[in-house]
């Protein structure tokens, strides 16, 4: 969320950096933030002028009583009447004109860092870098021909309980998505220092709003009740430090916590992407990964956190490339992110499986999450950043893909041997 004073002193800023990031009219926008910011503080000084001034009539009611100026009295007590209507259509103001700034600012995307790179849509997307060669030879088959024909990949029994965008996993291949999980959790905990924590899945609206799913997009969410499931733990995790002060010693060095969770999209608006297989579920598995820092400290925070998913990748000997997203395609609360995309056989392409992203205190100021530096009186927000460390559902796609031999069945990567308990290939 972004704070209506800095708008205020550099509207230009806002409607550039909007502009940039694919808000139509974004002048007009500005212009809106600002008329409504103009009545809210004119409806707030109306408000307190009022109240000052009938307090000061209070006061001479009782001196023109003790003088038994009963004219006088009864003057003050009706301008003390008509001062208490003027206060209360100024709180009436101050409160409808108030909500719909609020509102409006709660649905506007973040800004983006200065060496974020202009474009519309993926298209716009930088790469960084490569690692390891891509699987050469005959056609590969896709992970769910491969799974179905093993048996061990049941696409029809879970669309009967649960409709589409659902799968079963069984014996052999059940077990390497549970390998593939516990090794990710234990590299981030483990090699990389990060805290795992076992968080809710299911949060109210104000845990969702913190991290910008809401109000924007309601429509991805699943809900129960009054709680919402996550779509990824990155929520329930940032939202450990909302509402608290935090003395700078506690982020001196980054917080840094991953959970192992399910994840639940309704997928809204991606109709006929992806339709078939495991990589566009409604329901899925994934390690996040959540950093907690400085302002000085979140651009090193975000390079350190995206090695921490690369080096999934690497042990898994994955081939995978890097990507720095444009100006269009990043996410809602994102000021930075860089995409790791996989490299997929049977599709002759690279596609995401993790992206990491700097959020600045886009979050924090939704969330209210701030620290004090030591011996400062003024605290600041916190800085948040979040990413996939990874998809385990996305991995298992790749591990299936890049590891399929001649026979139809799948060798299980060095790196999973001893959570395999001795396979060597699955099939």
């Amino acid at each position: 969320m972004h704070d209506i004073r800095a708008i205020r002193d550099n509207p230009a800023a806002f409607v550039a950096g909007w502009s940039s990031r694919g808000v139509e009219e974004a002048d007009g926008l500005v212009a809106d933030l600002l008329r409504l910011d103009k009545e809210l503080r004119a409806a707030q000084t109306a408000g307190q002028d009022a109240l000052s001034k009938r307090n000061a009539a209070s006061k001479l009611i009782g001196a023109a009583m003790a003088k038994k100026d009963m004219a006088e009295a009864d003057r003050l007590k009706a301008e003390v009447e008509t001062l208490k209507g003027d206060i209360a259509a100024a709180e009436e103001v101050e409160a409808s004109v108030g909500k719909e700034l609020r509102d409006l600012l709660a649905g506007l995307k973040n800004l983006a860092a200065d060496d974020v790179p202009d474009g519309e849509d993926e298209a716009g997307n930088v790469e960084v870098s490569r690692w390891g060669t891509p699987r050469e030879g005959g056609p590969a088959k896709d992970h769910a021909d491969l799974g179905e024909a093993l048996g061990l990949l049941d696409f029809e029994a879970a669309a009967k309980m649960s409709g589409s965008r659902f799968a079963v996993l069984k014996g052999q291949l059940a077990r390497l998505e549970r390998a593939v999980a516990q090794f990710m959790i234990d590299v981030q905990t483990d090699q990389h220092g990060y805290l795992e924590v076992a968080s809710p899945y299911m949060v109210k609206a104000e845990a969702m709003f913190g991290t910008g799913q809401l109000p924007k997009f309601e429509e991805d969410l699943f809900r129960a009740g009054e709680h919402y499931l996550i779509p990824t733990a990155e929520v329930s995790l940032t939202n450990l430090v909302r509402e608290q002060i935090l003395p700078e010693g506690e982020i001196a060095q980054p917080i840094r916590m991953t959970a192992l969770t399910p994840c639940f999209r309704a997928e809204a608006g991606s109709a006929g992407r992806d339709t078939r297989g495991l990589i566009r579920q409604h329901q899925f598995t994934k390690v996040e990964l959540v950093s907690i820092t400085r302002p000085e400290d979140s651009d090193a925070e975000h390079e350190r956190m995206v090695g921490c998913a690369e080096a999934i990748l690497q042990a898994l000997e994955l081939p995978y490339r890097k990507m720095l997203l444009c100006k269009g395609d990043m996410g809602f609360s994102a000021r930075k992110t860089y995409d790791l995309e996989v490299w997929l056989p049977s599709q002759g392409t690279y596609r995401e499986i993790s992206s990491c992203s700097n959020c600045g205190d886009f979050q924090a100021r939704r969330m209210d999450a701030r620290f004090k530096r030591d011996g400062e009186k003024k605290t600041e927000f916190v800085h948040t950043l979040n990413g996939s460390g990874l998809a385990v559902g996305r991995t298992l796609v790749a591990i299936m893909e890049n590891y399929q031999q001649d026979d139809g069945t799948i060798r299980v990567p060095a790196a999973l041997a001893p959570y395999m308990g001795g396979l060597a290939q699955v099939g």
